[in-house]
Order: structure tokens, then sequence, then C-alpha cells
């Protein structure tokens, strides 16, 4: 992650992630929205226990290895581990940023 050129909002976003879903909640705006597994979260409370239910669930790690701007979204394809058949595997992070945080966050194969 440290040889990537991350934008702030999201080198703090994979930062937050190995703490807990409160850290990981507060890198969004407060309308700010996670897309998942099919499932669409909304604001701080509701991502924070995205977060704690995917660590409780996955134990996942993500580690970045590329990032490609894509208009106004940035697409950060990180190495994920865990509990879960097929680790590791490749997932395609796709955030939109607004206003010094992230605004949109869609995970995805």
């Amino acid at each position: 992650m440290h040889t990537l050129d991350l934008p702030e909002p999201i080198a703090a976003y994979f930062e937050a992630d190995r703490l807990d879903g409160q850290a990981l909640a507060r890198c969004f705006n407060d309308d700010g929205v996670v897309l998942d597994e099919g499932h669409t979260q909304r604001g701080p409370a509701q991502i924070a226990d995205w977060k704690t239910a995917m660590d409780a669930k996955y134990a996942a790690t993500a580690r970045p290895h590329t990032v490609a701007q894509d208009g106004r979204a940035y697409v950060v394809t990180c190495n994920v581990s865990g509990a879960f058949p097929g680790s590791p595997v490749d997932l395609r992070y796709t955030f939109t940023l607004a206003r010094g945080r992230i605004a949109s966050l869609e995970i995805a194969p």
C-alpha cells in the first residue's frame, strides 16, 4: 500500500480497515454509501455495523496492489485473503470521493 499513490481518503480507508467499524466509518461522508455482496449500507452507523459483521464473518485482509482513476472514480484492486472459499482473491474497490472523504465504495470481483 505504501508504494501506491492513493488519494488521502482512500489511504485512510485502508489504514482504518485494519482497526474497527467506527474507524472505517469515519472515512466516509455522513451520507456515504457502501455496496458489497448485493447489499447497500448508508451512513456511518450502517457502515460501522457492516465492517464489524464482515470482520466477524470473514476475518479478511485487503492488500491494495494497483490503482487507476476512471473519471471521478478510483479503482483500487486488492488481494483479499480470509476465511472464505477461494481465498485469496482479487477484488475491485471503486471509490468516489467528495468533500475530502469517501462518498461511495463498491466492492466487486
